[in-house]
């Protein structure tokens, strides 16, 4: 671990639903194996049930509804405002389902990462379990990547790849997928905490000093010890 990661680096985390994810790296925070500091966890629906999973760890919560708001560009800068009163290092969207502007993304450029439930390039947007099963894949799985302007479209830096096995439905692949995202994620937010990860000046992520030619694969690191 280098000496940048004996600091907290303060997050915030961005949700729209159940918060499983957030759930992983809340417990991977607690444990000490991910130094960072969840500063505050922010929901655009107020029905989404990992609020809860925010209060019960006692980190701060808001919600910004977008539905209360004229268009996006409106409801992005409120959600921006809210998001800087915590001064993140990093913004971690964790099934956050709304699109983002260019402007808002621009403004966390290199300092924000998602998850996504497909090996991108593979399947951008929505129901992807079910569009990899019905283009017969045989492989699928999850990616973390920085976010950009076009939709799921940033670097990636991480994947995890499970089996599509011939009895599953998009039900089943989801649940294997998710058992992976929960070790692919803290992994790809402690390597940013410890600074190991960068976007240089062309938009390409910079690994341990040196140019990510292709997504780093779960199967070959070491996930974190939580």
């Amino acid at each position: 671990m280098t000496q940048a990661a004996t600091s907290l680096l303060p997050i915030v985390i961005l949700i729209s639903g159940r918060g499983s994810n957030l759930q992983s790296i809340i417990d991977c925070a607690a444990s000490g194996a991910l130094t960072v500091k969840v500063r505050a966890v922010i929901s655009n629906r107020p029905d989404a049930t990992g609020l809860e999973i925010a209060r019960a760890a006692g980190i701060a919560t808001e919600i910004i509804d977008h539905d209360l708001y004229a268009d996006r560009q409106s409801f992005d800068h409120a959600l921006q405002a809210r998001i800087d009163q915590y001064q993140p290092g990093l913004v971690v969207l964790a099934g956050f389902m709304r699109l983002l502007s260019e402007d808002f993304v621009t403004h966390y450029h290199g300092r924000m990462l998602n998850i996504h439930p497909s090996l991108l390039p593979e399947f951008p947007g929505l129901h992807t379990h079910r569009r990899a099963i019905e283009a017969g894949h045989r492989e699928h799985g999850a990616s973390v990547h920085f976010v950009t302007a076009d939709m799921d479209s940033g670097p990636v830096l991480l994947q995890a790849r499970v089996p599509v096995k011939p009895d599953d439905d998009p039900a089943s692949l989801a649940a294997h997928v998710l058992t992976q995202e929960h070790r692919l994620y803290p992994l790809a937010i402690q390597w940013f905490a410890e600074q190991r990860i960068f976007l240089d000046a062309n938009g390409r992520i910079v690994f341990d000093g040196q140019p990510l030619t292709h997504p780093r694969d779960l199967a070959r690191e070491q996930p974190l010890p939580c």
